[in-house]
């Protein structure tokens, strides 16, 4: 009699189907089990992990993605099962240094990060000589502005004085991608204020994100070159 009763109560809860209008509806939410079931990512920082996990054949899956997020993200995936379900294996973030964009900060602590988190470009030494080299009076500096371009007094020695143009935009390339590839140059404006602070803004857009990508795509041809070429590795971005 329990027994009846309990295989009675277990039929109600099983989901049925009712025709509408020529579509099917179920009575219950179905869900979907997985024919492979999910995995931890590994947590990487860097493209050459990528590169040697692929090559290692560690986990012996034949086709895999590089998903290509942005130029700090990506993530190596398998191809669909039969349930349509993917798996992650591989998360890479890169690791960045800490750069101040478009707000003044002190210039000593300006050129530190100019000189720590760039690569040297003529602008990017033009930029140092510059700031290193304004003139300081009781805690002000002497600014010319008109709006479109600055001009600073610079000390060019014991006491000599001179009054030095400010570039109003300067191409730099600070670190903002892997450092495995190229890190792509961006156009900035170059601004002092009246006490000497100094700061850059952005001006490109942020296509330098496109190009990014790009160099970030070219590196794994480059070193998957093979894979690739028999159809194992795909790269999407």
């Amino acid at each position: 009699m329990l027994t009846e009763l309990l295989n009675r109560l277990l039929d109600l809860k099983r989901p049925e189907t009712v025709e509408i209008k020529e579509q099917t509806f179920s009575t219950n939410k179905l869900h979907l089990i997985p024919d492979s079931p999910s995995v931890d990512a590994i947590e990487i920082h860097s493209l050459t992990g990528i590169v040697d996990y692929i090559k290692s054949k560690f986990d012996s899956r034949s086709k895999l993605l590089i998903h290509i997020e942005s130029p700090t993200q990506l993530r190596l995936i398998d191809a669909l099962d039969n349930t349509n379900n993917r798996r992650v294996y591989l998360y890479s973030e890169a690791i960045l240094p800490n750069i101040i964009f478009d707000r003044f900060i002190d210039r000593e602590q300006f050129q530190i990060m100019l000189q720590a988190n760039f690569v040297q470009t003529p602008d990017h030494l033009t930029v140092i000589d510059i700031v290193s080299h304004i003139h300081v009076e009781n805690g002000t500096v002497e600014l010319k502005d008109n709006g479109f371009a600055q001009s600073v007094t610079t000390k060019g020695g014991a006491a000599t004085l001179s009054t030095t143009p400010l570039p109003p935009k300067v191409s730099l390339k600070p670190f903002r991608t892997f450092v495995e590839v190229s890190q792509p140059a961006s156009d900035y404006i170059l601004r002092l204020n009246d006490k000497g602070n100094v700061a850059l803004y952005e001006a490109d857009g942020g296509s330098w994100q496109l190009e990014a990508i790009e160099n970030i795509a070219e590196y794994f041809k480059q070193e998957l070159e093979d894979e690739m070429n028999l159809g194992n590795i795909h790269v999407l971005r």
